[in-house]
């Protein structure tokens, strides 16, 4: 995908990591991916880093907030789809049965927003964008690329996301099982995969997925900067190469090397 100076509703549109450590953070991923940083300082809510490739933004980090960090909540990152009306979004979320946890707010002139948790846990916000889009870079090496989702009730996520968003699925079977793929009109976006008991107590949650030139050599340098590379790389059939990364200080995602460049 190139550049991008909007996103239909229903987009991934912004991957935003909530960390513990902001400084060691964004060293680790400037690093990984050759992102610039743009810090902004937000009074009382701290510095709001911008990541940038070619000057224009492609994903952002923050500190955990104070309640976040009172209720154990770990690093992660944050996951943004694109609303038409952020009010209405989370009216009707709730309608089909959505926790808002942050109902919609106004972020300064560059949009509106809302946190709200699915049906089965996950959380994700919402983004109605007034002078920020969001990502204006998709589908490149160092930029997002797709979004997958790992819950224990993958039919009532489907027909909640559905519902909400306008999102078709297209269900097939991957390691290590069953595999939905969402897509907005005729573009794939996302999946989903119902997490596995070898995972543990894992929470229902989001995770990007960043395009690299080499998924091994990427996920060599990720390890040699202090990640955990959970997944090791290995094979999509007929798609590409992948591996699964917590950064060091613990929040999850993963590199992707599509097959055809």
């Amino acid at each position: 995908m190139p550049d991008l100076d909007s996103l239909p509703p229903g987009s991934f549109c912004w991957p935003e990591l909530a960390t513990s450590d902001q400084k060691a953070g964004t060293a680790f991923y400037t690093k990984l991916f050759g992102w610039s940083q743009n810090d902004n300082d937000m009074g009382p809510a701290g510095v709001y880093s911008i990541f940038q490739m070619r000057g224009r933004d492609v994903a952002a980090a923050a500190s955990l907030r104070p309640e976040e960090k009172q209720h154990g909540v770990p690093p992660h990152w944050n996951t943004y789809i694109s609303v038409a009306n952020a009010d209405a979004a989370v009216k009707r979320a709730k309608e089909l049965g959505a926790n808002v946890l942050a109902p919609a707010f106004d972020v300064m002139d560059a949009g509106r927003m809302a946190v709200l948790s699915d049906p089965t846990g996950a959380v994700f916000q919402v983004w109605q964008p007034n002078k920020h889009v969001g990502t204006r870079i998709q589908g490149e090496d160092g930029a997002l690329c797709w979004t997958e989702l790992y819950t224990r009730d993958t039919k009532a996520a489907e027909k909640f996301y559905a519902q909400l968003f306008g999102w078709s699925a297209k269900v097939g079977t991957a390691p290590p099982g069953e595999y939905t793929e969402f897509s907005v009109g005729n573009r794939a976006i996302g999946g989903m995969l119902a997490i596995q008991a070898e995972w543990g107590e894992m929470p229902p949650n989001w995770v990007p997925y960043f395009m690299v030139a080499n998924c091994d050599a990427s996920a060599d340098k990720a390890k040699s900067l202090g990640a955990n590379v959970g997944v090791k790389p290995n094979d999509i059939p007929n798609v590409g190469r992948f591996a699964m990364v917590a950064d060091p200080q613990g929040a999850m995602f993963a590199i992707f090397t599509p097959l055809k460049r």
